[in-house]
């Protein structure tokens, strides 16, 4: 098995490619100074697990590159996805001593990480971390019930089309991409991933896919990097009668 590799040379916290939208977003510089005193980095391999369910939580950490994804296993084995997780996105519970979900790396994966005593103590006089906390909680929320909706009640083409532009809008807010004129993002997920995140077969998951790209809405090269040429066509695909949800 391969092990997970720890650094602490990596990108600087103002440098830092995620610092737009992770939990550092609105820390002033003495704030990410007690950061970076803290932090350390640690990759992973795809398919290599990052926690396990039940296991202490010795570390919180976001996620700078990569994509990992939650899952529970029940009792009798089954697995159910949960969540993605993709750059910015925050794994780990401050003041939970035991990680709640099993996390995989679905790409190769790096990590800002940050012990979780040390961080949680942290928090107590950074107040501008806390609040980015909440708010991410928030949004993950909205998110969590946008899920319901669409795992409960939306054709496969709209959940196909929800997942896509999700990714989509996240990779150009990531890179504070203007998205008037398209945009071209690599598929985190493979087609068996994403049919068991949206509830579909592998095959449903082609069809749409070949489907979508017939239609013009999407363009793909390879089987994982996706264009979208107009956003708007494709959040129309969605289903919903707004912007298409929450930009989590």
């Amino acid at each position: 098995m391969n092990l997970a590799r720890t650094s602490s040379n990596f990108a600087s916290c103002a440098d830092c490619n995620i610092r737009n939208r992770a939990v550092c977003a609105t820390c002033d510089s003495d704030e990410l100074s007690r950061l970076e005193d803290i932090k350390y980095y640690r990759t992973f391999d795809a398919g290599q697990q990052i926690m396990f369910q039940g296991d202490e939580m010795h570390f919180v950490a976001s996620v700078v590159t990569g994509a990992a994804k939650l899952s529970r296993t029940l009792p009798d084995g089954r697995i159910q996805m949960l969540g993605l997780l993709l750059p910015s996105d925050f794994i780990g519970r401050p003041g939970r001593e035991h990680v709640a979900y099993d996390v995989e790396a679905i790409q190769d994966v790096t990590l800002c990480c940050f012990r979780r005593k040390p961080f949680e103590a942290l928090i107590d006089v950074t107040p501008h971390i806390g609040q980015r906390l909440l708010v991410m909680s928030l949004d993950e929320l909205e998110v969590a019930r946008e899920w319901m909706m669409l795992l409960g009640r939306k054709t496969a083409r709209e959940k196909i089309s929800c997942l896509l532009s999700l990714i989509g809008r996240r990779t150009a807010s990531l890179h504070l991409q203007h998205v008037g004129d398209g945009l071209s993002f690599e598929m985190p997920m493979s087609r068996e991933a994403m049919g068991e995140y949206l509830g579909l077969t592998i095959e449903t998951v082609s069809r749409q896919m070949t489907a979508l790209r017939k239609d013009g809405v999407i363009e793909m090269t390879g089987s994982r990097t996706i264009a979208i040429p107009d956003l708007t066509v494709l959040m129309a695909e969605t289903g919903d009668d707004t912007d298409g949800g929450v930009l989590y």
